[in-house]
C-alpha cells in the first residue's frame, strides 16, 4: 500500500488573493462548481489536468522566520529570467540569487506573503529527466 499526494496546503492570511496570485502564476484554476470568493477561509486551486491541486487556508499568524517547505518551479515555455521578470511584474519579491556566473542555480523568489518558492533554468534551457512527456 501507498499514498499519494492529495494537495498541498499553504497558509495564509488572505487565502482567496494567494489562490488567485498562485493561479496566475501556475496557470491553475478554481473549481468553477465551487468557486473561490474574497473572505472565503479556504481556496483551493487545480491544474489543468485536475492533478495538482494547492489549498490555501486562512489562518491568524504571519509567516515566521523560512519556510519548512517551498515549491521549486521550473517554467515550461520560456528562460528561467524571462518567469523571474514575469513573476517580479505580477508581485513577487527578490529573496536570494542563487544562480552561477556558468548560469546554473536558481532564483529565490517570495510570493505577496513572504513565502519562498526557488526559479530554476526553464526546460527549454535544460531538460527535465525525471518530468514524462
Amino acid at each position: 500500500m501507498t499514498s499519494r499526494i492529495s494537495h498541498t496546503t499553504i497558509d495564509s492570511r488572505d487565502a482567496h488573493a494567494q489562490s488567485a496570485w498562485w493561479a496566475e502564476v501556475l496557470g491553475m484554476q478554481q473549481d468553477p462548481d465551487d468557486p473561490n470568493e474574497p473572505g472565503h477561509e479556504e481556496c483551493m486551486i487545480f491544474s489543468k489536468d485536475g492533478r495538482t491541486r494547492l489549498l490555501f487556508i486562512e489562518v491568524p499568524d504571519d509567516k515566521q522566520i523560512k519556510n519548512r517547505i517551498h515549491l521549486d518551479l521550473r517554467p515550461t515555455d520560456g528562460t528561467q529570467q524571462q518567469e523571474i521578470q514575469r513573476l517580479l511584474a505580477l508581485g513577487a519579491t527578490e529573496v536570494a540569487d542563487r544562480r552561477t556566473p556558468q548560469g546554473l542555480g536558481w532564483m529565490v523568489l517570495a510570493d505577496p506573503e513572504g513565502n519562498e518558492f526557488c526559479i530554476l533554468r526553464g526546460d527549454v534551457e535544460t531538460p527535465d529527466h525525471y518530468a514524462s512527456s
